[in-house]
C-alpha cells in the first residue's frame, strides 16, 4: 500500500506540473507565449533571449504588417499583442477591448527627418525657425519637399502622422471631429510624398535605398535616430518635433488571453525594470517609460505638445479615405469660373484678386497653408460675362504657372451681362474633357457670380444639359461661392444637384470663402 500511494502521489505531482507547464502558471517552468506584434517590435529580438531566461517565458513574435488594424476575429490564436500603438484597435474594436490589460513599454513621437539643406532653407522662413505641420504641407505644396512615410492603412507611423497634419489643418488643437475632416484640406501635404512602404522598417529601408527620391522621412524619432546612428546615409538627417504638436505611441503590450495574465505579468513586470528600460532605450532608441531611467542625449528634446487621438471611427475612415492609396495617386483639376461682367468692377475685383494670390502662396496662415494650389494640380480659369470671355489652362509645375494663373485673373476684359448658366455649362463641358482625358484624375468645378443670371441659358436649360452629360461628369461637383447680389437659391441648388455645396461669400470675404471651397472639392 506504501508504494502505491507513493507512486501515486508521484504521479499526481506529475501531472499538476505538466499542467502547469501547459498554462503558463508554474514557478520555474518554460512558458511560450504567441504574440501578434508590430514590425517596429522585431529590433527587440535579442533581448527577449535575456527575458525567457530570467523570466522563463518565452514571446514568440509573429510581426505582422497589418497587425495594428487587424479585426477581433484575427486575433484569435494569440496570447498577447504587442503593438507600436493601440488606440485604432481600441477605437475599432470596443467591445473587445473593453477592459483588456494593457502595459505602456516604450514611447515614441512621430517626427520629421530632414535633410541638412532642406532643414535650413524651411528654417530659414520661419520666425524662430520653429517648423510646424503647417510649413511642412506647405513646403510639399510647393515642391519644395520631398518625403517618405508609411502607409497609415496599415502603420501606426503612417496614421500618426496623418492624425498630426489633419489636427493641424482643423486648427481647434482639440481631437479631430467629423466635421473637420469633412473637407479635404491634406491634397497639398499628399503631392509631396514619393516615397512609401507598408511598414515602417520598409519605409527605413526604401529610403535608404532611394535618398535621391526624398529629402524627408516621417517617421517615429527612434527610427531616425537609429538610421542616423547607422552609418547607411549619405548624410544625417535633422530631426524636426512640429511645434503644433506630435502624436505619441507607448507600444503597449496587450493581454488577449486571460489564462496568461501570470505569464504576461512577469512579462510587463521585467520590462518595466530600470534596468532593462535602459537596454530597450540603447537598443530601440525609444524613450523608457520610467522616469527614473537617464535619458540619452538625443532623447532629451522635449516632445512639446502632445495631440489628441480622434475618438469617432468616422474620423479614421473619412482620413484614410482621402488619402488613398499613396502608391496610385493622381493630382487634381479644378475649373473655376469667374464672374467678369461689369459688377466686379473695383473692389470686388480687387477682392477676387486677392484671393487668388493667396491661393498661390501669398497667404501665410495656417489654413492659407493647407489650401493653397500644389505641385502637380491643373487649374483652369474660365472668365465669363454674358458670355465666355476666355479660357487658360495650366499645371502647376512651378511659380511661373501661378504667374500665369494670375495674369488671367488680372486681366480686364468685362463682359455686359451675367451668363451664370452658360458658363457652367460651359465648365462641365471643360470637365467632361477632362474625365475623359484621364479617368483616374479628381475634377472639381467653382462658380463664383455676384450677380443674377441675365444672359445664355437658363437654369432648367443647364439642368437638361448636365442630365444628358455621361455618368463620370455628372459625378463632377460644383461648388458654388454666393456674392453680392447673386441668386443664392439657385446657386445652392446648382451645387447640391451636382454633388457640391454653396459657399456665402458675404458672412466672411471672398478669400476666406475662396480657401473653404479650396477644402472641400
Amino acid at each position: 500500500m506504501r508504494g502505491s500511494a507513493a507512486l501515486l502521489t508521484v504521479c499526481t505531482v506529475l501531472v499538476a506540473t505538466l499542467l502547469s507547464a501547459c498554462t503558463g502558471d508554474g514557478d520555474g517552468e518554460r512558458v511560450r507565449l504567441r504574440v501578434l506584434a508590430s514590425p517596429d517590435l522585431a529590433v527587440l529580438a535579442p533581448l527577449l533571449e535575456e527575458l525567457a531566461d530570467e523570466t522563463g517565458v518565452e514571446l514568440d513574435l509573429d510581426p505582422l504588417a497589418d497587425a495594428e488594424t487587424r479585426p477581433a476575429a484575427s486575433r484569435t490564436g494569440y496570447d498577447l499583442a504587442w503593438l507600436s500603438s493601440d488606440r485604432y484597435l481600441r477605437l475599432r474594436d470596443k467591445r473587445s477591448t473593453q477592459g483588456m490589460q494593457r502595459t505602456p513599454t516604450m514611447t515614441s513621437p512621430v517626427v520629421i527627418g530632414l535633410t541638412p539643406g532642406t532643414a535650413r532653407t524651411l528654417a530659414a522662413g520661419v520666425p524662430g525657425s520653429r517648423l510646424t505641420w503647417a510649413d511642412v504641407a506647405d513646403a510639399a505644396a510647393q515642391g519644395e519637399v520631398r518625403f517618405g512615410m508609411a502607409d497609415p492603412r496599415n502603420a501606426g507611423s503612417g496614421l500618426a502622422a496623418l492624425v498630426g497634419v489633419a489636427t493641424a489643418a482643423a486648427g481647434t488643437g482639440a481631437a479631430l471631429r467629423t466635421e473637420d475632416v469633412s473637407c479635404d484640406r491634406l491634397r497639398g501635404f499628399r503631392s509631396g510624398q514619393t516615397l512609401t512602404a507598408a511598414t515602417s522598417p520598409d519605409l527605413v529601408d526604401s529610403y535608404v535605398t532611394h535618398q535621391d527620391r526624398a529629402d524627408a522621412l516621417i517617421a517615429y524619432e527612434s527610427d531616425l535616430l537609429a538610421l542616423n546612428a547607422s552609418g547607411r546615409l549619405k548624410e544625417k538627417l535633422t530631426v524636426v518635433r512640429p511645434e503644433d504638436g506630435l502624436v505619441l505611441s507607448d507600444f503597449p503590450l496587450l493581454l488577449l488571453d486571460p489564462s496568461r495574465r501570470a505569464a504576461y505579468d512577469k512579462v510587463t513586470e521585467w520590462l518595466r525594470r530600470d534596468a532593462v528600460q535602459e537596454k530597450i532605450m540603447h537598443s530601440t532608441q525609444r524613450r523608457p517609460v520610467s522616469a527614473t531611467v537617464p535619458r540619452d542625449a538625443p532623447l532629451r528634446a522635449p516632445i512639446g505638445n502632445a495631440l489628441y487621438f480622434p475618438d469617432q471611427p468616422a474620423v479614421l475612415d473619412r482620413l484614410l479615405a482621402d488619402y488613398g492609396d499613396p502608391k496610385h495617386r493622381t493630382a487634381g483639376q479644378v475649373v473655376f469660373l469667374l464672374d467678369f461682367s461689369g459688377s466686379m468692377r473695383g473692389p470686388r475685383m480687387a477682392a477676387l484678386r486677392e484671393a487668388f494670390a493667396g491661393l498661390s502662396g501669398a497667404d501665410a496662415s495656417v489654413t492659407g497653408k493647407f489650401t493653397r494650389f500644389y505641385q502637380g494640380e491643373r487649374l483652369t480659369v474660365v472668365r465669363f460675362g454674358g458670355r465666355v470671355l476666355e479660357e487658360r489652362t495650366v499645371t502647376v509645375n512651378g511659380p511661373e504657372d501661378l504667374d500665369a494663373l494670375s495674369d488671367t485673373v488680372a486681366r480686364g476684359g468685362y463682359g455686359d451681362g451675367t451668363a451664370v448658366w452658360s458658363a457652367l455649362d460651359h465648365g462641365y463641358r471643360t470637365a467632361a474633357d477632362a474625365v475623359a482625358a484621364d479617368p483616374g484624375r479628381s475634377v472639381s468645378v467653382v462658380l463664383m457670380t455676384d450677380g443674377e443670371n441675365n444672359a445664355g441659358l437658363s437654369y432648367p436649360e443647364f439642368v437638361r444639359h448636365y442630365e444628358a452629360l455621361p455618368d463620370a461628369a455628372r459625378d463632377v461637383p460644383t461648388y458654388s461661392i454666393h456674392f453680392g447680389e447673386a441668386d443664392a437659391g439657385e446657386l445652392r441648388r446648382a451645387a447640391a444637384r451636382t454633388g457640391g455645396r454653396m459657399v456665402d461669400a458675404d458672412d466672411s470675404s471672398l478669400s476666406e470663402a475662396f480657401k473653404e471651397i479650396r477644402g472641400c472639392h
